[in-house]
C-alpha cells in the first residue's frame, strides 16, 4: 500500500525514530542529563519538531538498551545512580567475557590477530577527552574502546555469545563513562595494552584475569571515592 498525504510514512517514521535515538543517546552519553533526570517526551517531541509518537518509540528503544527507565505513571528518565544496578551488570559481563576471551585465544586465526593488533593501535590514538564534547569520554574514543574489547572476543567464533556481548556492552556503557568521570587516575591505557598483549601471546589464563580485573575497577570506581588530589 502506498503512503497517502493523510497516511504516515513508516519508513519515514523510523528515520525520524532512528534521529531521535541518536540524539538522546548521544547527550546522555556527553553527560547532558545527569542520573535520574526526567526525559520528557512533550518537551523532547517540540525541542526536535516531531510527533509524541516518534519520541516514545525512541525512548522506548532507549529502555531496552539500558539507556533509560521507564517510570511507572512518570514517564521517562535517565537511569538513577546506583552502585547495585551497575555492579549487577558488571557481575554478568565477569562471568560471560572471560570465557569468551579463553575461547577467541584458542579459535583465533591470524585474521583475527592483525584485527586487534589494529583496533588496539586506533583505540591508544584516539584521544579520550575532547574539550567540546564536555567531561566523558569523546564519542570517537568511546566507539575505538568498544571496536577493541569486542574485536578481542571475536575470535570465539560464536554469533549468540557476540550478541550478548552487544547488549551488555551498551547497558553498561553510561556506567563505563561515570566511572572514568570518578577516576581519573586510572590507567586504561597500561591495562588495554596487557589485555592485547596477553591474548596476542596466546594465554588464556593470563588474558581472562586480566578482563576481570579489568571490569572489577570499572565496579569499583562507581562505590569508591576518587582519591584526593595532593
Amino acid at each position: 500500500m502506498t503512503a497517502t498525504p493523510d497516511t504516515p510514512d513508516p519508513s519515514g517514521k523510523r528515520m525520524l525514530s532512528e534521529q531521535v535515538y541518536a540524539h538522546l543517546r548521544d547527550a546522555i552519553m556527553r553527560g547532558d542529563h545527569a542520573p535520574g533526570d526526567a526525559l520528557k517526551p512533550q518537551d523532547l517531541a517540540k525541542a526536535q519538531g516531531v510527533s509524541l509518537v516518534v519520541v516514545r518509540e525512541a525512548l522506548v528503544r532507549m529502555v531496552g538498551e539500558g539507556l533509560a527507565d521507564r517510570l511507572p505513571n512518570r514517564g521517562f528518565a535517565v537511569p538513577a545512580f546506583s552502585d547495585r544496578r551497575w555492579q549487577g551488570i558488571v557481575e554478568a559481563r565477569q562471568a560471560v567475557e572471560p570465557v569468551m576471551l579463553r575461547m577467541s585465544v584458542e579459535r583465533g586465526d591470524l585474521d583475527w590477530e592483525v584485527r586487534v593488533r589494529a583496533a588496539h593501535h586506533r583505540l591508544a590514538r584516539t584521544p579520550e577527552y575532547i574539550p567540546d564534547e564536555g567531561a566523558h569520554y569523546s564519542s570517537a574514543w568511546a566507539e575505538a574502546h568498544r571496536v577493541f574489547h569486542r574485536t578481542l572476543l571475536e575470535g570465539c567464533g560464536n554469533p549468540v555469545l557476540l550478541e550478548t556481548f552487544d547488549r551488555m556492552w551498551t547497558a553498561s556503557e553510561l556506567a563505563r563513562r561515570w566511572s572514568a568521570h570518578r577516576r581519573p587516575d586510572r590507567d586504561g591505557p597500561l591495562e588495554h595494552r596487557q589485555l592485547e598483549e596477553a591474548a596476542l601471546t596466546r594465554d588464556g589464563d593470563t588474558a581472562a584475569a586480566l578482563l576481570v580485573q579489568h571490569l572489577a575497577r570499572t565496579a569499583n570506581a562507581l562505590v569508591d571515592p576518587a582519591p584526593s588530589t595532593p
